[in-house]
């Protein structure tokens, strides 16, 4: 696995190494887990060649502590990524990928402004943005969305018809611990106590109650509401365990 810190060395390399075959993209902000890693495994197996970049996006965070306590574990994510065969992982660091301050950047007027938007005003931008920049920094056939965070793969997928982009956006299956908990970076910082009743909000968000219903369930068992919504044929809820937010989606 080469892992490129450069991205001028990277587009060298796109050119002479990757100029041929299909490229499939995994972007993540490392700290990864089995649902990463389901990402990757897919790209791998529909693609000759596979990336994955490692890149903690501060424009996305309107919280800046939970940017601080986002788990950092680059050393056993490139071990992860090499033992699954990857071949190139791109690290590149804030300044090379935000030249320009960040004066400018992708802005979405609908879905956007609705269920995350309420509590994490311009965390949208900020994700279209850098994905925006990745996606024609790597130039892939392919790139691979999970879609615990459905809201976000709708939005990716939109830019990219939008500006015509020729990366294809694939949207894979959530995927669960045993106890139904969706993997997430932000399992690791839940407490035991936490941990223990995190998988109620799976089960009631799965369940045939009404979203109101399923609000006032996930109060009284402890957690903080953010939001239980229906919106086409998809529910999507997120909740505070603790000070750990967590998202999730089911098919209604």
């Amino acid at each position: 696995m080469k892992c490129i810190y450069d991205l001028d060395q990277w587009r060298e390399l796109r050119q002479t190494d990757y100029n041929s075959g299909s490229l499939g993209f995994v972007p993540t902000m490392g700290a990864l887990h089995k649902g990463h890693l389901s990402l990757v495994q897919s790209s791998i197996k529909d693609n000759d060649f596979t990336v994955v970049s490692i890149f903690l996006n501060p424009t996305q965070f309107n919280n800046p502590e939970d940017y601080r306590t986002y788990p950092r574990t680059f050393e056993a994510d490139k071990a992860l990524l090499e033992n699954e065969g990857v071949d190139v992982l791109l690290n590149p660091n804030y300044d090379q990928l935000y030249s320009d301050e960040y004066k400018y950047n992708i802005l979405e007027s609908e879905l956007s402004k609705q269920l995350c938007s309420s509590s994490r005003p311009g965390h949208f931008d900020g994700v279209l943005t850098v994905v925006m920049k990745l996606l024609n920094l790597v130039q892939a056939r392919y790139a691979y969305f999970g879609e615990k965070d459905y809201q976000q793969y709708l939005l990716v997928k939109g830019m990219a018809q939008a500006f015509f982009l020729n990366t294809e956006i694939v949207p894979c299956p959530t995927v669960r611990e045993p106890d139904g908990l969706a993997y997430s970076s932000r399992n690791r910082r839940l407490s035991p106590k936490d941990r223990l009743k995190a998988p109620l909000f799976y089960s009631l968000l799965k369940s045939e109650l009404d979203p109101k219903r399923i609000a006032v369930e996930l109060k009284t068992a402890g957690f903080k509401v953010d939001y239980v919504e229906e919106i086409g044929h998809r529910r999507y809820g997120a909740v505070y365990a603790g000070d750990v937010r967590l998202i999730d989606n089911v098919i209604c």
